[in-house]
Parts: C-alpha cells; structure tokens; sequence
C-alpha cells in the first residue's frame, strides 16, 4: 500500500509526521481517488497528515462528507477526520496535531521540509495494482488520440480539433493536464504549440497528458492528408529510430542521463545534432506527466516498474509513448495495435513505432 511506502519514507528519512496537499500524492496515497475541485491548481480541498502510526483526513466541512464517501470509503486504512467550516483556515488543525513533531510536506507550508521530490523515488515504483490502473488508463488515452486523428477532416480549427478530442477523454474518465494540437507549418514552428483558430490543411499533430487516479498518461500521434512528402517519411523514420533508441536505453541501473545521451548521439546519427535542443526528450513519469525531465547530466536511476515517457521530436515529427520498465523488458502501455506502424531494429531486437497515418 501506499501509505507503508509514506511511513517508510518517514521513518528511513526520521520524520514524525508529513502533510500531503498535492492532488497527484491525495490519489497516490487512497489508490487512485481523488481531491480536488478546480482543475488547474495542484494543490486539493481535501489534505493528509501521516504518521507512524495515525492518519487524519483534514478538510472543510462543506467538502467533507462527499470526500469521506466517495474518495474514502473503501480505504484499507483507518483514519480520524478533522474539519473546519469553510470560512475558517486549516491550519490550526493541523497545527493541533503536529505541535512538536518534525514534519515534511510536499508543497510549502511554514517553515516545513519541502519533500516532494525525494517522495517521488518511492511514488513512482509502481505496485501491481497501480500498473493495471495505468495500462488501462493508456489505452483509453491512445485510443482517444487516434481515434481523433482518424475522423478530423481538413477545414476544422485546431481548437475544434482539440474539443474533438477532450471529449472523448472526458466522457472516458479521463480530465485532461496536456492537449496540444498544431497543423501543417504550425508542427514545424513550435514544439510545444497550443491549439488556434488555424485551420487543417494536410498535416496535424495531437499531444495527450490524460489523468485518471492521479496517473498520467503520454501520447503523441500524426495524421497527414494525402501522400506524404518524402522529407517528412525521412523524418519519421528518423524520430522512430531516436525514440527506439532512447527507450532500448531505458534499462534498471542505467540513469535517465545515460538515455538522454544515447538520444543525443543519435539525433547527430540522423543528421539532425541539435535539435534535441528544441523541446525537452522527456523523462520519469507516473503521478505526474513527468517527475522530473532528464537531461545528459540527470544522476536518477532507472528501476523496475517505472515508467518512462521519451519525446523525441524532428521538423514536423514527434514520437511519444508511456512505457513501463518491466522484469522482463520494456512494454509501451500505449501502444494499441490498431494505429500504422514502422519497425526500428536496435541491437538486434525490434521496436514497433508509430508512424505518421495518411489519409
């Protein structure tokens, strides 16, 4: 559970208690519920304060008893709730309960420990149910991509685009932390391109960060109208070989660095030395979109039951999956079998890439 992997944390670094107030940490710690109300802000209406030996629900009462019901009713926990009227701060609460104790938390509070980071080393080795929340999670969000790339038409906005595509993460399940959608010279000007009112001639790129439970899941997918322009074939088959490389890389023990270099070298292999300088590769991820993005001096090792999200990207291009590092190697959680797809062969074993879908 969760919460042992909280006090393990307590006790190997010798604290007496911690305060979480990240949504990502609320469904981390209760399996995949949630705490908040506004979307946008990282921080819920609902927090925790663990210790060894106690765990106390702290919220308003205006929140309180749909957060008790519905978000923990089936904890396998027990915990006391302590609640305050909505006009009235928290913070003597949990004042109540820490007087006296060394406390971390994970966002600032007083003149605590900040430790989110350090949390993240023991939040992102998945468990087994946790693995089977994410792969579930993956393949709705991929399909959502590509389900989109197969029904937009030319003429549509890229903001109509967008809506096409939140709503089929929405009524799924999934609330939504990235969707990126750029068109024709728009996917060779910006990287990281934010949906307009520019409309679809030939070329789209969809970009996906979908939560559900506090997991998030990564995906990228292209769609081209028409035969595609021989640069942009060169191109993809060059991202998909750097991405293959990158995720071939992704081994227990080596670090998030060592991948980062392995992507490097190769972008110069494709002819293409600096553009990885144009958009971050990516990194670990998990109950965020990434927990931290790597780069070539990154010392984090890899482990077993991470998951990793690289994003390579060359004038036009991008390829982006969430893969899990498993006993026995890497699998692509997003990866569903029904999109068209390139085969990269790395030190003699076969990668299975998605490439750009012509209509």
């Amino acid at each position: 559970m969760s919460i042992e992997k909280v006090r393990m944390f307590l006790e190997e670094k010798n604290y007496d208690g911690i305060l979480l107030r990240r949504r990502n940490n609320f469904s981390w710690v209760t399996g995949g519920n949630t705490n908040y109300i506004v979307q946008t802000m990282e921080a819920g209406v609902a927090d925790w304060i663990i210790t060894p030996e106690k765990a106390y629900l702290v919220t308003s009462k205006m929140e309180e008893r749909r957060i008790v019901e519905e978000e923990c009713r089936e904890l396998s926990f027990s915990f006391e709730v302590l609640s305050v009227d909505w006009y009235t701060s928290v913070d003597g609460l949990i004042e109540e309960v820490t007087s006296n104790k060394r406390m971390a938390t994970d966002m600032i509070y007083s003149d605590w420990d900040v430790v989110d980071e350090e949390l993240s080393h023991y939040r992102s080795v998945l468990t087994e149910g946790e693995r089977e929340r994410y792969r579930n999670l993956c393949q709705k969000a991929a399909k959502a991509v590509e389900e989109t790339c197969w029904e937009l038409e030319p003429g549509q906005t890229e903001n109509e685009i967008e809506a096409h595509l939140a709503s089929k993460v929405l009524s799924s399940g999934m609330s939504i932390q990235v969707l990126l959608v750029a068109t024709d010279e728009r996917i060779y000007r910006y990287r990281h391109p934010i949906p307009t009112e520019k409309k679809l001639e030939r070329h789209a790129m969809l970009v996906l960060c979908a939560e559900e439970g506090g997991l998030v899941a990564n995906v990228t997918r292209l769609v081209y109208f028409g035969e595609l322009p021989e640069e942009l074939r060169r191109n993809s088959a060059s991202v998909a070989k750097i991405d293959s490389v990158m995720n071939a890389a992704t081994r227990v023990g080596v670090t998030a660095g060592d991948v980062i270099v392995a992507g490097v070298n190769e972008y110069a292999n494709q002819g293409f030395p600096d553009d990885w300088k144009l958009l971050h590769q990516g990194g670990l991820t998990g109950y965020n979109s990434r927990e931290f993005l790597a780069n070539p001096e990154t010392t984090n090792q890899v482990v077993v039951n991470q998951a990793y999200a690289w994003n390579p990207s060359l004038p036009g291009v991008k390829s982006e999956d969430t893969i899990l590092l498993t006993e026995e190697g890497i699998e692509f959680m997003t990866h569903t079998g029904e999109w068209v797809y390139q085969e990269v062969e790395v030190d003699g074993v076969t990668f299975v890439r998605p490439a750009v879908l012509e209509r």
